[in-house]
Order: structure tokens, then C-alpha cells, then sequence
């Protein structure tokens, strides 16, 4: 489970029935083995109605409260308070880095889709630091060592103002990329470095970005009604291309969050479950 399958515009995404992965310990452990090699999975033929997710946490243990709630709908809002809730598009991203320890596994269920737009896409964040790596050590190492301050206020679920610095990479002792914490949505205008690193620390970001937005690293998708998409948040970074606004609702998900730490848990015990079957 150590080894990750990096890819980039060539994935092919994992695809598995929701119901299997509900009702067959197989089926579930190779949803969770394989959600932390590649980092996603579609789950397919959900019902189109919420609380799917609240049956997928169940699965897996519970789901992660937030300020957003349990599950939360992304629909475009007339006074929307996140650019999810928008039909504008979102560049990549991963959720939550304003807060200490984010979400590790997001959920996002598509309950109804738009005709035209809305196109999913995503890309292999430590695919991503591991070529800025190779080709530029020093924009790694500042993009690991430099933290930003990322700040989000509102209400929802409940009020809030929280605030967390963070580098946009994570590493562990050996370098190597463990937690991508990137959503430009909600980095602070506040940058306390010192002068004469604010340049360097943008080409970083920019070359970053660019590795990001390359057409041969991004992956493209359209969710259909009744898909199930799990990703691991801490390593795949996500957006949404733009779609036509209308007096109706004509794109509709509903999302929510576990932690690694839950589903972890979970896969260890449908493993034991597995092989003593067997």
C-alpha cells in the first residue's frame, strides 16, 4: 500500500458498482487498496438522490463534519459564499488547506448533470511534485519549506473564520511529497516572507501551476447521474470546467469527506475478512 501508480492524461480511471463495494467485502477492499495506490475511483449506479454518501460513510465507518456540514450540495447559489457554488470554472485544487490536518478522502456524487460544460478534471499531485522535483529542485524546496496563509470566512453549517499556514507541499523526512495543500480560492492576501523571496517563491508557484494546467498531466471526465467519484485529497487535485447558468438547477452534487486514518482502518478489517474467507 506504500507504492502509489502515478499517471497523468493516459489514466484509466478505476470504476467499480456502488452497490458491490456496499454489499461485498472483495469488492470494497479493492476499492479502498486501490483509491490509496491511484488515488481515485468512480464508483457507478448510485441512486440519484442524497444521502448515498451517508450510506458510503456508514460503509467505511463515519464521515468527517466540517463547517460545511455532514454532506454538503454543490449547486450554483445566487449569494454563494464558495466558488463551488458557482458555474464559473475552479481551477485545480485540493480542499481544505486552511485547515491543520484537511479531509483525506473527498466524495462527490453526482445527483444531476448539466447538458453541456461541467466536465470534471483532475491531476496526480505528487506525479506533479516529482517531475518539479527532477526538473527544478530549488522551486521544490521552496514550495515545501515556504508557508502561505490560507483563510476562510463565512457561514454554512455553521459560522466561521478559520485560518492555517501550510507549505503547498508536504514532505517527509525523505522528501518525498505526502500532502499537496493548494487552493488558490482561499490563500490569504497576507504573505509574511521576507521581500526578497516573494519572487521566487511566485516563479515556483508558476512553474508549479503550469505543470499543473499541462495538457499531458491533466485528466478530464464527465460524471454522470448515479457516480460516485472517491479521491484521495491529499494527492489529487481537482476543478471543474464552466457551464451555462439558468433559472433552474441543472447541475447538482452532493460531496463530503472522510479521514485516511477511517478508511485505513476500515481496509485493514476488510482485509483480515478477506483472507480468512479465503
Amino acid at each position: 500500500l506504500s507504492e502509489h501508480e502515478y499517471w497523468g492524461s493516459d489514466l484509466q480511471l478505476p470504476k467499480i458498482p456502488f452497490e458491490e463495494i456496499m454489499h461485498n467485502d472483495e469488492s470494497a477492499y479493492k476499492w479502498l487498496c486501490t483509491l490509496k495506490k491511484v488515488g481515485i475511483v468512480l464508483l457507478t449506479g448510485a441512486a440519484t438522490r442524497q444521502g448515498e454518501l451517508i450510506r458510503l460513510g456508514q460503509r467505511i465507518g463515519f464521515l468527517r463534519l466540517t463547517f460545511y456540514g455532514p454532506t454538503w450540495q454543490v449547486q450554483d447559489k445566487a449569494d454563494a459564499n464558495n466558488v463551488a457554488y458557482t458555474t464559473g470554472r475552479l481551477s485545480f485544487h485540493t480542499d481544505y488547506p486552511v485547515l491543520q490536518h484537511p479531509p483525506g478522502v473527498q466524495f462527490l456524487h453526482c445527483i444531476k448533470q448539466t447538458a453541456a460544460g461541467g466536465e470534471s478534471e483532475v491531476v496526480d499531485g505528487f506525479h506533479i511534485s516529482n517531475k518539479l522535483k527532477k526538473q527544478n529542485p530549488e522551486a521544490y524546496q521552496i514550495l515545501s519549506s515556504t508557508t502561505v496563509d490560507y483563510v476562510d470566512v463565512g457561514v454554512d453549517y455553521c459560522d466561521f473564520a478559520v485560518h492555517c499556514k501550510q507549505t503547498i507541499i508536504d514532505m517527509d523526512s525523505r522528501g518525498q511529497a505526502i500532502r499537496i495543500n493548494y487552493n488558490n480560492a482561499t490563500r490569504d492576501t497576507v504573505f509574511d516572507i521576507p521581500a526578497e523571496k516573494v519572487r521566487p517563491f511566485y516563479a515556483a508557484l508558476k512553474e508549479f501551476n503550469d505543470l499543473l494546467n499541462s495538457a499531458e498531466h491533466k485528466f478530464t471526465y464527465k460524471l454522470e447521474p448515479g457516480d460516485i467519484v472517491t479521491f484521495d485529497n491529499w494527492r489529487v487535485l481537482h476543478g471543474r470546467q464552466s457551464y451555462l447558468p439558468c433559472s433552474e438547477v441543472t447541475r447538482h452534487l452532493e460531496g463530503a469527506y472522510a479521514d485516511w486514518d477511517v478508511v485505513m482502518s476500515r481496509l485493514r478489517l476488510l482485509r483480515k475478512r478477506v483472507l480468512n474467507k479465503d
